[in-house]
């Protein structure tokens, strides 16, 4: 700060200082605590007045098709189809979406199964992170009523009817008892440890117990068998395996980048070294997309290195690249290796060349020199490196998700999104995201602390 004012008068300062808070606050803090309050928020359909909400529509839905079977001789006017509730997604079960009914008209006497009717009643489940399964009727002392297919169809109507002004009215009263609580949980969170039964077979169940992954899994306690069932911590599993992926893509683009930079800062004449930076640069005046996309014609079934293969007679049916995680490091290494290269070529440039001179002088061999002189200057530029690609592959999205396609498992940030976007949990989705946010941070601070870098180490990387 004292530099600054020397250098830039208080009037410059101000605005400096004025204009990194504003950045930090808008751009960092902000979007953090927006992420945070979501994540700690309850998700609305698990909410007591949503599922009330989502009774009502039930009940209603049930109405309109039981108007369709009233007159004895007319068939159904929808071919007995069941009308899906507008507003399924509201409720917590995972047949909240309407499902068509059995049969066409309506036999004489007799109506089709229509699912809104099956969950028209009040003894509907409600939503609790722990305890006792509870109800609707018996929690807000509801009576017990429920549409019986047994019944005449006017008379299934009116009690569809009444389970819909009831629900009606709960819901007012939820609307205002929830206005007066706070809605703020660790529920999300504790859905990334939650575990979950996986279902096997004997045989299949033997063959995956043999695995030393699934072994590993067990040690460190994301595997475990209760009452002869296995559980898994899925959101565990994705967040570990993404980080180790994370960690080799990383070390992949160290190991490529750092001789590269080297030739470039040490090495080699000036007028070469130009045209080597070129031969980096230029392929990044592509956009990002087109050059993973330009991928797919390299790794396919069909693609340039199968081809290839196959024409020389090395292999006799292609290789299956898309399956593989180290064709997803390989891309990852290309995608941001500028990343790496930069901050480590701008500490090595430097360097005083009389000092690699003396150490071989000194009887020095190239890996001590290497050890002792070039890596412990050039260190701040391969800790920027190593952070910036890092926190690149852990968040990389479109890499995994075009190369793989599927046919891999997936990072943890198609987690995040398919939380987000596919099952509609985004209170779930900005659990994961702030708690992944975290995680890497204190990856990031551990590393600084095994390399010993300080923040004001990374000032001479510029």
């Amino acid at each position: 700060m004292k530099d600054l004012l020397r250098s830039y008068g208080r009037a410059l300062t101000a605005i400096f200082v004025l204009a990194v808070l504003g950045w930090a606050l808008l751009l960092i803090l902000l979007p953090q605590f927006a992420m945070l309050e979501r994540a700690m928020t309850a998700p609305k359909r698990s909410l007591d007045s949503s599922i009330a909400v989502a009774l009502k529509a039930d009940a209603m839905t049930c109405i309109s098709v039981l108007k369709t079977y009233q007159t004895p001789d007319a068939p159904a006017a929808n071919g007995g189809m069941a009308i899906p509730s507008p507003f399924g997604m509201a409720s917590p079960s995972p047949q909240s979406m309407g499902v068509p009914s059995i049969g066409g008209g309506r036999p004489a006497g007799a109506r089709p199964y229509v699912l809104q009717c099956d969950r028209a009643t009040t003894h509907r489940p409600l939503v609790r992170e722990r305890g006792e399964p509870a109800f609707l009727d018996t929690t807000y002392d509801l009576p017990l009523i429920r549409v019986e297919n047994t019944g005449p169809i006017a008379e299934q109507i009116t009690t569809a009817r009444q389970i819909a002004d009831l629900a009606e009215t709960l819901r007012g009263d939820l609307l205002a008892r929830e206005a007066r609580t706070t809605k703020l949980t660790l529920s999300n969170f504790e859905a990334l440890v939650s575990p979950t039964l996986i279902p096997f077979e004997g045989a299949q169940r033997a063959a995956d117990d043999a695995s030393l992954v699934k072994k590993l899994y067990r040690v460190v306690g994301l595997r475990f068998e209760v009452d002869g069932q296995i559980y898994e911590r899925i959101g565990l599993i994705i967040l570990a395996r993404t980080l180790f992926f994370a960690v080799l893509a990383t070390a992949l683009a160290l190991l490529i980048c750092y001789p590269v930079a080297y030739k470039a800062a040490l090495a080699t004449s000036p007028e070469r070294a130009i045209w080597l930076m070129l031969g980096l640069i230029v392929p990044y005046a592509i956009v990002e997309l087109m050059r993973v996309y330009a991928w797919t014609t390299i790794v396919d079934n069909r693609g340039l290195i199968n081809s290839l293969l196959l024409w020389a007679g090395a292999i006799s049916e292609p290789v299956q690249f898309t399956r593989m995680p180290g064709t997803v490091f390989v891309v990852i290494a290309y995608t941001y290796v500028l990343f790496m290269v930069f901050p480590i070529l701008n500490v090595m440039s430097t360097l005083d060349r009389n000092q690699i001179e003396a150490a071989k002088d000194l009887g020095a061999s190239t890996w001590k020199v290497h050890r002792r002189v070039i890596i412990p200057h050039a260190k701040p530029g391969i800790a920027v490196g190593c952070i910036a690609t890092f926190m690149l592959a852990a968040g990389a999205f479109s890499v995994p998700r075009i190369i793989s396609r599927g046919l891999q498992a997936e990072w943890f940030s198609q987690t995040i999104y398919n939380k987000f976007f596919e099952s509609e949990n985004s209170n779930i989705g900005a659990a994961y995201s702030f708690g992944y946010t975290l995680v890497c941070f204190i990856i990031v601070g551990l590393f600084m602390w095994i390399m010993r870098t300080r923040l004001k180490d990374f000032a001479r990387v510029q």
